[in-house]
């Protein structure tokens, strides 16, 4: 499970996570992080570029253009703030609170990029630890951005149960009610040397895609495919 970093600086980290309403409630707490997050954005860009520019040396210019704005867009962003529970941690004010601030997109990208920043300064400018800890991010959801993007590469080997996984995860930010994808797989066919499995994969009891493999995992991940080609219908 990914985790943001440990800091060495603590108040640096503390900024990172304060949003410029909570200082309007609270005078004398300090700064905001817009000035972190204008950082944090600028060198989200440039490592997301390098990582592209070095993982598909085949890869026109195009093409990586387009995959750089899908893996900092404020979708993805805010999904990378969710799975470092970065909205749990913001410090806003009472009236974003109630309106939903540490689930609004908006609010989880930018704090994301002023940790960004703020880790690249408590670093003393050494933007290869930064590196580091973006590129396993960027690692995770890179093949998924592939295929949604309609780029294909033979050697890409993508993962089409946490793809779906992602884009219900991204969904559940303007839907909080939507569940977790569920796999009901069984044996329908074959010979116990060859069996055959059949998946249905559900969000919330409604039954979003089906599969069928020699195994239970390729039956999921055909599943997975099916549920991800009518969810971009539908979106």
């Amino acid at each position: 499970m990914a985790k943001i970093p440990p800091f060495n600086n603590e108040s640096l980290f503390r900024q990172a996570l304060t949003h410029r309403s909570y200082v309007n409630e609270n005078p004398g707490v300090g700064a905001d992080n817009e000035r972190l997050e204008f950082l944090g954005d600028a060198l989200l860009n440039f490592l997301s570029g390098e990582y592209l520019y070095k993982r598909y040396p085949q890869m026109s210019e195009g093409k990586m253009t387009s995959l750089r704005s899908s893996l900092v867009d404020e979708k993805q962003l805010a999904e990378f703030a969710i799975r470092l529970s970065i909205g749990d941690q913001m410090l806003l004010g009472r009236g974003a609170n109630l309106e939903g601030g540490r689930q609004n997109p908006s609010l989880l990208s930018s704090t994301f990029e002023a940790i960004i920043g703020a880790y690249y300064l408590d670093l003393d400018s050494n933007i290869e630890v930064v590196h580091n800890f973006v590129e396993e991010l960027f690692d995770s959801v890179i093949d998924g951005l592939i295929a949604t993007d309609g780029v294909v590469f033979t050697q890409s080997k993508i993962d089409y149960k946490s793809l779906f996984q992602q884009m219900a995860l991204a969904s559940r930010l303007r839907n909080p009610n939507l569940e977790n994808p569920q796999y009901t797989t069984n044996r329908t066919g074959g010979t116990d040397d060859a069996p055959w499995f059949t998946a249905i994969v559900f969000i919330n009891k409604r039954p979003w895609g089906t599969g069928g493999g020699g195994s239970k995992k390729e039956a999921e991940k055909a599943a997975a495919e099916d549920a991800i080609a009518r969810w971009n219908r539908v979106s």
